[in-house]
């Protein structure tokens, strides 16, 4: 049996099915805050001297599953409630819904990735304690709340900046540095907010591009509350803000901000206020999904400028 996407045909249950299903172009979502954390514990450890690679490594391999399990919950959940359909959907296509993968196996590929997550992750305890025990089920407790129950009440947003910000950048900071120097800083909480506000960029174009069809189903994003152009500030916003916070961190690190690392950071900035003026004049309809792809590509971009810009600073 084969699905049609108007430019290739997809066989159901396929290989290429599952991963157009995994969404890879998300998957910068969940590298960049441990670049961040990863960069901050090596420029405390004397020159790496104390940086710990192996739970660095598990921690990306960990943010990678746990992203790709989002996904498909969002997918799987999102046709099982019927938020999502063919004909009025603007966004990227979805598996379930375009019958690339059927429910069932979507549902078995949720329990694989879940369990694969917690694999990955059980290691940890080795680094950071029991208490990674916690945060990896809280992770995964709220992966699955995001899509049921935070998104439909404008909360999504919240939940970005903590677990594609605090969480992710602070416990890779901690878990990269052995125990004795183990102890979350002012400016791994700083980066941590910047890195969460630029990544929550990608969340607010793509809920302000789909903030017609969200109302028209009770879906009742923050895009919906704030309307068309208060959403238009706030993703302009989240960039500024991720820059200022991401300078004050530069500033903490090594009380001063050479020209280097500022030009860095411009970089970024130059980017998301070009594809801020294209999102507002698009404004509406598919062609907002440009915009997406590049706020996606804006987020590597400051995830490697940040990355960098802490290490030589």
């Amino acid at each position: 049996m084969k699905q049609q996407t108007g430019y290739e045909q997809v066989q159901t249950n396929s290989a290429r099915a599952w991963l157009l299903a995994t969404r890879p172009k998300t998957l910068t979502g969940a590298a960049v805050p441990v670049m961040i954390g990863a960069a901050l514990a090596y420029a405390d450890s004397n020159g790496g001297k104390f940086f710990q690679v192996i739970p660095t490594i598990l921690c990306l391999l960990f943010a990678f599953v746990m992203q790709i399990d989002a996904n498909l919950v969002n997918d799987y959940f999102d046709y099982r409630d019927k938020t999502d359909s063919r004909t009025t959907r603007l966004g990227p296509k979805r598996a379930c819904t375009e019958g690339w993968i059927t429910p069932k196996a979507m549902v078995s590929g949720i329990l694989t990735t879940t369990i694969l997550a917690c694999f990955i992750g059980l290691p940890l305890i080795i680094y950071g304690g029991f208490m990674m025990v916690f945060v990896g089920i809280a992770c995964v407790i709220f992966c699955f709340l995001y899509t049921t129950k935070f998104s439909h009440i404008g909360l999504g947003d919240v939940l970005v900046l903590m677990f594609f910000g605090f969480v992710p950048v602070c416990l890779t900071y901690y878990l990269a540095l052995p125990i004795a120097l183990s102890t979350i800083t002012l400016k791994t909480f700083i980066a941590s907010i910047g890195c969460g506000l630029a990544i929550d960029a990608l969340l607010i174009v793509n809920n302000y591009r789909d903030r017609d069809t969200d109302r028209a189903v009770g879906k009742i994003t923050l895009a919906v509350r704030l309307g068309a152009r208060r959403t238009e500030w706030l993703y302009l916003a989240t960039g500024i803000m991720a820059v200022a916070l991401m300078a004050v961190t530069l500033w903490i690190n090594s009380h001063s901000t050479g020209m280097l690392t500022a030009a860095l950071l411009l970089v970024y900035l130059l980017l998301h206020l070009v594809t801020y003026r294209q999102m507002v004049q698009i404004r509406q309809g598919k062609a907002l999904n440009g915009v997406l792809g590049k706020t996606a590509r804006n987020i590597l971009v400051y995830g490697i400028m940040s990355t960098t810009a802490i290490l030589i600073s």
